[in-house]
């Protein structure tokens, strides 16, 4: 017979178990990641809201507090919750700093807060009280015993007024449930059956990692001819134009030297020609590896000097961390062993396929050799440029290494330099990327490029809103990558471009784009998500002022977002109701509701759309027939709704969206 895994006696509780046992019971902790696996994330400024479900048997008043700290604090502090009914209690945390902070939940009988509530329930309906007011003055007794000395003349005072008129059970009913008691015994009340939760982990970032706009481009492009290589001093010259669109983030693909050995040539030709500059991603040269800058962009001083013009204009640099190395890197010869070679010498290139990347070749992360001398050399790389003024990575494609080694590379950068921020480049199935983010990474490109229809749109900005992806992940919305040219863009004209602008600034607090999407650059490899010429392989000098760019527009929504709270995350995201498959219409709310922004696009864009739709009044406590105010946020232009229905027409060679702050007469007068 199959031996039983547990003996029957060992499920049953002992006794010495169950009398030791907690009585309350504290569930479903909230935020909590994996059972406390890993950390939540939060941001500093933000509301985090703390929760959990307590009870316990009977009919006692219970009290409970959330204790928290950063990881390098000594004391704790400590926050009471709020019962907010159904057994539910809450308390909002809001983080001033950087940095891990814990926590945890505690709960315990509340001895006066019961007493109050027996006596009030009996008193009020009539039945004797006697007794239970000589039990409150053996309550009140018990405290003076325990009380410190600033508080005993407060608790005569009280045992004092309650001796006066003993008789009077009125007065002394007003004396017990006066607020003024309660303060006074909450500072020595007693807890009983004190029960805790284990501690949890919030790992809190600054607000650039949950509100920022990106943008990218490639330095060696800054040039007005194809012949020359644009330098770090030519980004400089485009910082004023930058910073005017409203982006705070400035991105480069890899800055490092480029290999030769099987060089790409333009449209990722196997072969280079005469002057190709080949891929920066195939990175590493005889002029150095992942610590070193491409000759042809410029100095060491010269980025430096980049970095602080860069911070004069408000834009911080993020720099692409791509572990991959050209044949060419000086890895190969100093550290073979941190490779996997074949049986006849050869090392394997890149493949996804059926791409292939000749011109860059894997680092094997478990290789004898490589453990650990590879991954501290990987972290020394971020280290460096950090001690260079770069607090931004993105991280190419880290869903093909290890996740121990993220895990380990991210809890070290960031327990020295918790300012720094990893975007995680990872386009691949839900679990990894979520993973990739409990992991450590602080915000992940995102399936939102491919989300064209309404009901995926609503699907999957609901969905980011929802435990576990809401305490987990950073969704940034990328409109374009030089890597994907979306289908969506490549006949839809300026309109269409304006469609995804909009979708992407409204619908998170954190965008990028790709230098040419302001352009409306469309052209595409037939059939495929690929620009055609792409700038992987070749330099592309551009006029930025070229006819038909919506620069302007994009300007606006950036200065939309910094003005309005309640699009400063993707949180708060609730779809309505519009009549119209067409026309995407949502709502984003600051959690009092100050701020209140209707978003509604048109995702056709080539024809007018119309559609009847409903202002979401309930949310504001109105009635249907209320009147609200409007206000165009692109425009200015501003109105009065009457009532809860509505109806709009979209034009799309005029705007294809509307952003409305909805606000009621109350916050109009108060200019909110």
């Amino acid at each position: 017979m199959p031996q039983q895994s547990m003996r029957q006696e060992d499920q049953i509780l002992a006794l010495e178990q169950a009398l030791m046992a907690p009585r309350i019971a504290i569930e479903d902790l909230s935020p909590q990641v994996e059972n406390g696996r890993f950390p939540t994330k939060a941001t500093v400024g933000q509301p985090l809201q703390v929760s959990a479900c307590i009870f316990a048997d009977g009919h006692e008043r219970l009290g409970a507090a959330v204790h928290w700290k950063h990881q390098d604090d000594a004391q704790w502090q400590q926050l009471p919750l709020v019962e907010m009914g159904n057994d539910l209690w809450q308390a909002g945390l809001r983080p001033t700093r950087p940095g891990r902070l814990l926590f945890f939940v505690e709960a315990w009988w509340d001895a006066f807060a019961s007493y109050c509530y027996e006596l009030e329930k009996k008193y009020g309906a009539g039945v004797p009280i006697t007794l239970e007011l000589q039990e409150g003055v053996q309550l009140a007794e018990a405290a003076v015993t325990r009380a410190p000395a600033s508080l005993q003349a407060a608790l005569q005072g009280f045992l004092g007024a309650l001796a006066d008129h003993p008789e009077d059970h009125d007065r002394q009913v007003r004396l017990w449930l006066d607020p003024a008691t309660r303060v006074l015994f909450e500072q020595l009340e007693p807890h009983l059956h004190p029960t805790r939760s284990a501690i949890r982990q919030i790992e809190v970032e600054r607000e650039l990692a949950g509100f920022a706009s990106w943008y990218e481009l490639f330095p060696r492009s800054e040039t007005d001819d194809e012949a020359r290589h644009g330098t770090f001093r030519d980004v400089m010259r485009r910082l004023p134009m930058i910073r005017d669109m409203g982006f705070d983030v400035l991105y480069f693909p890899p800055i490092h030297p480029i290999g030769s050995k099987h060089r790409k040539g333009r449209n990722n030709s196997l072969i280079a020609g005469p002057g190709d500059p080949g891929s920066p991603y195939a990175i590493g040269s005889e002029d150095g590896g992942h610590d070193a800058i491409h000759p042809q962009l410029g100095t060491r001083e010269d980025f430096r000097e980049l970095v602080r013009v860069a911070a004069e204009h408000g834009l911080e640099i993020a720099l692409d961390f791509a572990i991959q190395c050209s044949p060419d890197h000086p890895w190969l010869s100093e550290h073979p062993g941190w490779f996997a070679w074949r049986p006849d010498g050869s090392i394997r290139y890149a493949e996804n396929p059926p791409k292939k990347y000749q011109d860059i070749v894997n680092v094997d992360f478990y290789a004898e050799d490589a453990r650990p001398g590879l991954w501290l050399a990987l972290r020394d790389v971020i280290l460096g440029w950090v001690e260079e003024g770069v607090t931004l990575f993105r991280v190419d494609n880290p869903h093909t290494k290890p996740l121990p080694f993220w895990e380990w590379l991210i809890g070290e950068v960031r327990s020295r330099h918790p300012q720094v921020i990893f975007l995680s480049e990872a386009f691949t199935r839900p679990a990894m990327m979520a993973r990739l983010g409990k992991v450590g990474f602080s915000q992940s490109y995102t399936y939102f490029t491919w989300r064209n229809t309404k009901q995926e749109l609503e699907s999957y900005f609901t969905e980011l809103n929802q435990p576990p992806w809401r305490d987990c992940y950073r969704p940034n919305f990328f409109v374009n990558t030089p890597d994907i040219n979306p289908f969506f863009l490549h006949d839809s004209g300026r309109a269409g471009f304006l469609i995804r602008a909009a979708l992407a600034t409204m619908g998170s607090g954190l965008w990028g784009m790709y230098s040419g999407f302001e352009l409306c650059e469309s052209a595409a490899i037939g059939g495929k998500e690929e620009y055609l010429d792409s700038e992987k392989y070749q330099i592309r000098p551009r006029d930025y002022g070229a006819p038909g760019n919506i620069v302007a527009e994009i300007a606006q929504l950036n200065r939309i977002r910094r003005q309005n709270p309640a699009l400063q995350s993707h949180l708060g995201f609730r779809a309505y109701t519009a009549w119209n498959d067409n026309i995407l219409f949502f709502g984003k709310r600051t959690e009092d509701l100050s701020n209140f922004i209707l978003v509604a696009v048109s995702l056709d864009p080539f024809n007018a759309q119309e559609a009847e739709f409903e202002l979401p009044l309930w949310e504001l406590g109105l009635p249907d027939e209320a009147m609200t105010h409007g206000e165009d946020l692109m425009t200015g232009h501003r109105w009065q709704w009457h009532g809860k229905r509505q109806w709009m027409r979209i034009e799309p060679w005029h705007q294809p969206f509307g952003i409305w702050r909805l606000t009621t007469d109350a916050a109009a007068h108060t200019g909110a």
